[in-house]
């Protein structure tokens, strides 16, 4: 035989061994096996997407571990024929899948249920306990869905989230403009790291409510927010602080303990310091005490009668107690003695009754005055009471009107003096006046 001859002999054996190995993912489960074989395409419909519970398998062909396993998978997907799904991917293959699951050993065995994250199966890798704890997550999903949730999942799946919805839309409303601290996860509906963190940000929305705020950005639908933040994978979580320009990325634990704990440290660290601010204007009115739960308003002494060393000390009390009590929606300003005569006369201020101080509710128009010594002890417990609300308000007789004012210079007050004049050059104007009559 000459060489033309035998070239076709071995271009099929190349052939024939190629195929051979293109065929070792289909080594373990063949078409007529009763386990599922996923990939790529179908592991969304037939794994994410299913109505049902699904056990799926991630092996690799060279491991010796998953050639064992084998048969006991077929059995398990036998005896839970329409009961549950039983599958199984190649991850070496498909190595996104795998890492997108964290799959770090073969074979791992993860199961799916609808509604809630994927749990690792840590049993016995026989086919009957493989069948009970398939079993057990069918009637707790049967459980589940008799109480009502018919989405799936747990009964906590059904209750409201506490994580804000966030659109281009409201997003600078709600958060940029916010003073509050945000929280953010971005993420996509079809990552399934988002999907194991789902649970635990509602659980954390729900622990952290009244405290920070936390929000979610589908960013399928919303890409310029997605490119506005520069958020390159999944979930991406911003922190928006006092700085709302600047948000920091979390990268602590995805777990709600942990996000919690985090978002308190923000709590204490991000706060704006607090402020004192002069009443100069309806605008300051309308920016400090509009929407504060309480506003605090003091009324300290004309500048001639305290001076600046007294004035600034009443403001280092009053800042002190803005300090004391900044994790609450108060705010706090102040006017000189007569600067603002409508609204003291509105709250009862005037006369001799320097400093005062009241507790003010503009959107409900009413007051309360503090009926004790203007010290820092006195004010701490009227605070108290005034957060309590309702005992010992007033009524707000009408809205009253802010006067435009010089902020004061934290100068000292000057006493004008009058020209002098004396008794005779009175009586010879008064004398002059009479004669041109």
């Amino acid at each position: 035989m000459n060489r033309s001859s035998k070239l076709p002999v071995v271009i099929c054996f190349f052939l024939l061994s190629v195929g051979s190995n293109l065929n070792l993912v289909d080594a373990f489960y063949g078409p007529s096996s009763p386990v599922i074989q996923l990939t790529p395409s179908n592991f969304k419909s037939k794994v994410e997407n299913s109505n049902g519970v699904v056990l799926v398998e991630f092996f690799a062909p060279w491991c010796g571990h998953c050639k064992a396993l084998t048969p006991t998978w077929e059995k398990a997907a036998t005896v839970l024929k329409g009961v549950a799904t039983v599958a199984a991917i190649d991850a070496d293959a498909h190595q996104s899948i795998a890492q997108e699951y964290g799959i770090k050993g073969f074979p791992t065995i993860k199961v799916f249920v609808p509604g809630k994250p994927p749990i690792d199966y840590q049993g016995a890798r026989e086919a009957k306990p493989i069948a009970e704890f398939a079993l057990q997550q069918v009637k707790a999903l049967l459980k589940d869905r008799l109480s009502g949730n018919t989405a799936g999942g747990s009964s906590e799946k059904s209750e409201p989230s506490a994580s804000v919805e966030l659109k281009s839309s409201n997003f600078d409303e709600m958060v940029v403009k916010s003073k509050d601290i945000w929280m953010v996860e971005f993420y996509a509906p079809w990552c399934g790291h988002c999907k194991k963190l789902a649970p635990e940000w509602k659980k954390a929305a729900k622990n952290l409510k009244g405290k920070v705020k936390l929000g979610h950005v589908n960013c399928d639908d919303e890409k310029s927010l997605m490119s506005r933040y520069k958020v390159q994978g999944f979930p991406t979580i911003l922190v928006f602080g006092a700085d709302k320009d600047s948000p920091i990325t979390y990268e602590g634990a995805r777990t709600a303990s942990a996000i919690e704990s985090f978002a308190l440290v923000q709590l204490e660290t991000n706060v704006a310091p607090p402020e004192v601010t002069e009443l100069t204007s309806a605008d300051v009115m309308e920016e400090k005490c509009g929407s504060a739960a309480i506003c605090f308003v003091a009324f300290l002494p004309d500048i001639l009668d305290s001076k600046a060393e007294g004035r600034n000390k009443y403001l280092e009390t009053l800042l002190s107690i803005a300090e004391k009590f900044k994790r609450d929606p108060y705010s706090y300003v102040w006017a000189a003695a007569g600067k603002q005569p409508e609204l003291e006369k509105n709250v009862g201020v005037g006369g001799y009754g320097y400093p005062a101080l009241v507790a003010l509710n503009v959107k409900k128009s009413v007051y309360a005055p503090l009926r004790s010594a203007f010290e820092r002890d006195q004010i701490i417990e009227f605070v108290k009471m005034a957060g309590l609300g309702g005992k010992g308000t007033l009524p707000l007789d009408g809205t009253p009107t802010i006067v435009k004012t010089e902020p004061w210079d934290g100068k000292d007050g000057e006493i004008i003096e009058e020209d002098e004049f004396s008794l005779e050059e009175l009586m010879g104007d008064a004398t002059s006046e009479k004669h041109e009559l």
